[in-house]
């Protein structure tokens, strides 16, 4: 039986509460603000008639905005507030556009890819713009402190990419897939600083006082600390779980389906087959918000 789809913003949010993912392994920020933002962004955006390819495009224009301002003007209180704000909001769409899809019917593939584009852009962006500033406009830009951002551009992009592909080689093998579904605060808690949306909010530090604050040097390379020992974690258990499943041995499925194609090839030139489906992702079996970063949920 179809279901009809929902009329106003009102009727959007209440559908959007109750087809919620599953919050396990969702990081504090992402899951108790950020997808309650995306889906009043989700709601707001289904009432106006935007496609979620329109809100990742906003998304875009808020995060790499900010990311642009953190690069060029020099640190000041207000800009420490403006790129947080702009960060916030980037990231709260980037949960909404997901979400949006969801109440529309579903995704696309190139909505897919468009989200993945934009996540693997403004992890390592972010953290080269805060080199850039820091180079422009401190005189901590001159001593090692510049390394710390660009270590921790190094440690986003490793952790991201190390848990997207182990997600895909997970649900591309002939396993049995985790269907647990507990998600104790206190984990969302301890993951806290790998999360992207905390990683946001400190930029309100930036400029509180003088260029680089001293708050704000302090938890950033605090956090930049807590993501190296978080990717530790992540490669050690990506390690385990990739050595668990062994190498896959072609199943009767797909002996069958060689054989077949065997006959075929040597049978007499026939009508031609259907072409195959296309792929309703263009990383099949990739759950695109498995990582905190982009984390929030495109398809």
């Amino acid at each position: 039986m179809s279901v009809s789809p929902p009329a106003g913003f009102r009727a959007a949010l209440d559908r959007l509460n109750s087809a919620q993912k599953s919050p396990k392994g969702a990081p504090a920020y992402s899951r108790f603000v950020n997808r309650r933002l995306g889906r009043l962004f989700a709601a707001a955006g289904y009432t106006a008639g935007l496609t979620p390819n329109q809100v990742t495009a906003i998304s875009g224009l808020f995060t790499f905005g900010g990311i642009a301002l953190l690069a060029y003007a020099r640190p000041t209180a207000p800009v420490g507030v403006a790129v947080c704000l702009a960060l916030v909001i980037g990231y709260a769409l980037d949960a909404a556009d997901g979400q949006l899809a969801r109440l529309r019917g579903g995704g696309s593939p190139v909505g897919e890819w468009l989200d993945h584009v934009c996540d693997s852009a403004k992890i390592p962006l972010l953290h080269l713009a805060v080199a850039v500033s820091c180079f422009r406009f401190s005189a901590l830009g001159r001593g090692e402190f510049l390394l710390v951002p660009l270590a921790f551009a190094a440690v986003a992009t490793v952790t991201f990419f190390s848990m997207i592909i182990s997600d895909f080689l997970r649900r591309t093998r002939p396993v049995a897939a985790a269907t647990g579904t507990n998600a104790p605060i206190w984990r969302s808690l301890l993951v806290l600083p790998s999360d992207y949306g905390l990683l946001c909010l400190i930029f309100v530090l930036l400029g509180a006082g003088t260029a680089f604050s001293a708050p704000f040097c302090v938890a950033y390379a605090a956090l930049a600390a807590a993501n190296a020992l978080y990717l530790l974690g992540v490669l050690l258990r990506g390690y385990r779980a990739m050595t668990a499943l062994g190498v896959t041995t072609p199943t009767a499925a797909t002996g069958a389906t060689a054989a077949n194609g065997a006959v075929a090839t040597s049978a007499a030139p026939g009508p031609l087959a259907p072409p195959a489906p296309a792929p309703t992702s263009f990383m099949p079996g990739v759950n695109v918000r498995v990582v905190n970063a982009v984390r929030g949920g495109r398809r």
